[in-house]
């Protein structure tokens, strides 16, 4: 992983002692509220519901056990002993002191994190695959790329006050683990004929309250301009991107406004006076990031081990969670391992002190002392030899950390919700814990096969719950939680927005109707469907149907 050189160290050092000195003049008066807000989103700090909440970037969802502990600690010492892990690969801290705060960052700083454009209109962390350099049907590992845009993208003074947040994700995969298309920009690692590396640039993708799916701009951009391309997008979009109201700021909003050929012709004419100049990436440049990503000195023999076949005979539970939560390596031997952290009855992407450094030592045991955080609000042990898979399940089973529920049901993307925003309109976590309770069998679930369910507590769709198989929001009604379902959507290659299912429904009555809902798909689908292949067979009529007769 990259190792901070003495210009890294020195910037979020410099930037601790800066917002060390803004937040004792807020709390002497020298600052007003409005003076103040700008200075703390730019450090990721935000005022919740209960308290305020401190994001941290987890650059690209990377990060050593050494970092993970660090993060163990700032939940003990400074919150109330856990912290929860966000769609963006960044971690949230939802209790600390605003008087605090600078400790807080001072000590991630020593450790090479830090809370920059966590928040904000600037660009925000770059999201990629969590099996990025790992996964056997790769093209290209995208984590140097996601280095480079971050190193040319922290602290740019031109886009440090956009008209709103800017979100860029990058795939080096067929498979989209990353929800590149409902991102501002969506970058795929591709070769053209000639074999040469380069870029499928997507734009305007984003949910919120006009959720769209992004579109095609650029069918392959070389690599070396990657830089250039998006400094000529961000352009565009600073300067012509509405500031007049922030509901339609976003760039899809004036990708939508100009029309996708417009746009692109406004981007190639100004990329025309910026490619091949100094934001072109020299291949010496390109070649020192991507060295901080080289392979792991893996165990060639590990391949020849059998015990793991031995284990999987034996040991029924273990056979299960081999099958849902490990996944294909490209180094024989090994398997990518999924650490769940959506226990039966706990919050979604919520992990404890205790379990981070649980994970941590795992990490240093047995996957080269990294870990990733993921799209879904997991965590994944990257680099585990088949022989040591059935003590690294173990370990996490006894610390609830081995649920295998990963891709089914349970497996849910959810925001905190009323609990913690003071953007939401509704609670989530109850919703969830009802979920689990309604389908807590492991076999049926296993039955019902793949389903990604994700909930959001208001429009903003920080759940995303627009790309759900099953999508859930939140909304008010009279003072009152009510819950509307989505079905058909997907934030994968084949992504897709879900529709409206009917009328919202009470809180109490959630669980009941994915019953009749899940009941309806089971009766309806043919031999290895999936929910979502289901829906889109037959559209969303028959489910409507089968929820709303019943409920009527």
């Amino acid at each position: 992983m990259y190792i901070y050189n003495e210009v890294d160290q020195r910037l979020v050092d410099e930037r601790v002692v800066q917002y060390r000195d803004q937040t004792q003049r807020f709390i002497a008066g020298d600052l007003s509220e409005d003076e103040f807000l700008a200075l703390r989103l730019m450090n990721g700090l935000y005022i919740q519901r209960q308290a305020p909440m401190l994001r941290v970037a987890i650059p690209y969802g990377l990060m050593s056990a050494e970092q993970l502990r660090v993060l163990a600690e700032v939940s003990r010492d400074f919150d109330k002993g856990y912290g929860h892990f966000t769609t963006r690969t960044n971690i949230q801290f939802n209790w600390p002191k605003l008087e605090e705060v600078p400790d807080i960052l001072e000590r991630l700083a020593k450790v090479q994190l830090h809370a920059i454009q966590t928040s904000g209109n600037c660009i925000r962390n770059t999201t990629t695959d969590h099996f990025a350099g790992i996964h056997p049907s790769e093209t290209e590992d995208p984590r140097p790329w996601c280095e480079l845009i971050r190193q040319w993208s922290t602290l740019h003074p031109e886009f440090a006050y956009l008209p709103r947040k800017f979100k860029i994700a990058v795939t080096g995969s067929k498979e989209d683990r990353a929800a590149s298309q409902v991102h501002d920009v969506g970058l795929h690692l591709v070769r053209n004929k000639a074999g040469e590396l380069g870029f499928e640039v997507l734009v305007g993708g984003g949910l919120g309250r006009t959720p769209i799916i992004g579109k095609k701009i650029r069918e392959f951009l070389p690599a070396p301009e990657l830089l250039s391309y998006l400094e000529a997008i961000l352009r565009i979009y600073n300067l012509k991107g509405r500031r007049d109201n922030k509901y339609k700021a976003r760039i899809k909003i004036l990708v939508e406004a100009t029309g996708i050929e417009a746009f692109t012709e406004q981007v190639e004419r100004h990329w025309e006076t910026l490619k091949g100049g100094e934001l072109r990436i020299p291949q010496q440049e390109i070649d020192r990031v991507t060295a901080f990503f080289a392979d792991h000195p893996y165990n060639e023999d590990a391949a020849a081990d059998l015990t793991l076949d031995e284990k999987l005979e034996a040991d029924p539970d273990f056979r299960t969670w081999y099958a849902r939560n490990t996944h294909p390596h490209k180094q024989p031997g090994y398997r990518a391992v999924t650490v769940s952290l959506k226990p039966h009855l706990g919050a979604p992407g919520d992990i404890t002190a205790l379990q981070m450094e649980v994970v941590a030592d795992l990490s240093e045991r047995f996957s080269f002392a990294q870990i990733r955080s993921t799209h879904e609000q997991n965590l994944v042990l990257a680099d585990v030899a088949q022989a040591d898979l059935y003590e690294v399940w173990q370990v996490l089973n006894e610390h609830n950390l081995a649920r295998a529920n990963i891709g089914l049901l349970t497996d849910m993307i959810v925001c905190p919700g009323f609990d913690f925003c003071s953007l939401a309109n509704a609670h989530t976590l109850n919703i969830a814990e009802q979920i689990n309770q309604t389908f807590e069998d492991l076999d049926y679930l296993h039955d019902l096969g793949e389903i990604r369910l994700n909930m959001s507590g208001c429009i903003n769709a920080c759940g995303h719950h627009h790309v759900g198989h099953i999508g859930i929001l939140g909304v008010d009604k009279k003072g009152e939680d009510w819950y509307q379902i989505t079905i058909g959507g997907s934030s994968r290659e084949d992504a897709s927005l879900g529709k409206v299912l009917g009328r919202a429904v009470a809180a109490d009555d959630v669980a009941s109707t994915l019953e009749r809902l899940l009941e309806t798909y089971v009766e309806l689908r043919v031999e290895g469907e999936r929910f979502i292949d289901t829906v889109r067979r037959l559209g969303v009529t028959p489910f409507k149907e089968a929820v709303y007769a019943v409920a009527s």
